[in-house]
């Protein structure tokens, strides 16, 4: 009698892999987490404000698609905070992470779910703008131990010096603090635009131009994150700012917005750390982040990485000065 031929099983690790992956993306409350995690990563209360949902049920759901290779967590002092992984290169189903994302991805989001982010935002906003209106006199002088502007400002000019600028007629600069390199974009450019959202730091700003004698300088009360009626920059300036931003990828694409086509973004920026302190102390709402996580960002807004230059500073930090070009369309 014959013996059946037994086929030999296929690697129970891909096997698993494809059930785990499977049973994320059937459930729908499971795509739309994956919808809202696009560009953007957030905590499990914030998440369960958004989807209106128990933190217990909510961290179920985000624990399957953890098992499922589809989310990732980073630590943001005692935070942790959920984010889309990115297709595993070496992963049997690649494809298949890759068409369910970009499937996804091409769905708008509806007007409730955009809503609900934005109020989420809006709650993280509000906390550095709190934070800011408490220095009215001045920034924090915890602010210095971090990474003082006289540390990297000859090499964020130097940058700046060298670029291929469309034009030298309008630089912005977000969030320009007490003003300190406002004095050397009034001497680069023949008109200056200041947008910050914190009156108080926004009065200091005007009184170092009044001080410095700047007439090509314009302080605005304005939030970079909401869509502004500006003329397009040539280059536009955010230095040490993305950190206390709400919305990191978001604040990327506002920046490209307000560029002209071939207009340069200057980004000083802190890398990716893990001193927790600076939060509460310095008002962070990010520790820092990575040249990945940057560039990622910075091409789904339509920049075109250039140059990037890393500085280590006193106390463990690293500056990360990186230069993107908005594309000619």
């Amino acid at each position: 009698m014959n013996e059946p031929v037994r086929l030999a099983p296929l690697d129970d690790s891909a096997t698993e892999q494809l059930a785990a992956f499977c049973k994320a993306a059937g459930d729908q409350l499971r795509l739309d987490i994956l919808r809202a995690l696009r560009s953007d990563s957030f905590g499990v209360l914030e998440l369960a404000q958004i989807f209106g949902m128990r933190q217990s049920g909510i961290s179920h759901h985000l624990k399957v698609l953890a098992n499922a290779g589809l989310v990732r967590t980073r630590r943001e002092g005692n935070s942790i905070f959920y984010r889309r992984s990115l297709p595993d290169a070496a992963s049997h189903w690649r494809p298949l992470h890759e068409q369910l994302l970009n499937g996804l991805d091409a769905l708008p989001l509806e007007p409730a779910l955009t809503q609900a982010i934005a109020a989420v935002h809006s709650q993280r906003g509000e906390v550095s703008r709190q934070f800011f209106a408490r220095f009215a006199d001045g920034t924090p002088a915890q602010q210095d131990l971090i990474a003082h502007f006289g540390l990297y400002r000859e090499s964020l000019l130097g940058l700046i010096d060298s670029l291929a600028l469309p034009a030298t007629e309008l630089a912005i600069e977000v969030g320009p603090g007490e003003g300190g390199l406002l004095p050397d974009l009034a001497s680069r450019f023949g008109r200056v635009l200041a947008l910050d959202n914190a009156p108080a730091m926004l009065e200091r700003a005007r009184q170092q131009c009044a001080e410095a004698g700047l007439d090509n300088v314009d302080c605005l009360l304005a939030d970079a994150l909401v869509p502004q009626d500006l003329p397009a920059a040539d280059c536009l300036v955010s230095n040490m700012v993305l950190h206390h931003m709400p919305a990191p990828a978001e604040a990327l694409r506002r920046f490209a917005d307000l560029l002209k086509p071939g207009g340069i973004l200057v980004l000083t920026e802190l890398c990716s750390h893990d001193q927790s302190w600076v939060r509460e102390t310095c008002g962070d709402l990010w520790l820092g982040f990575d040249q990945d996580d940057l560039a990622r960002w910075a091409g789904s807004a339509g920049l075109e990485l250039g140059s990037s230059l890393y500085l280590g500073l006193r106390n463990g930090f690293q500056i990360q000065l990186q230069q993107f070009t908005k594309g000619v369309r």
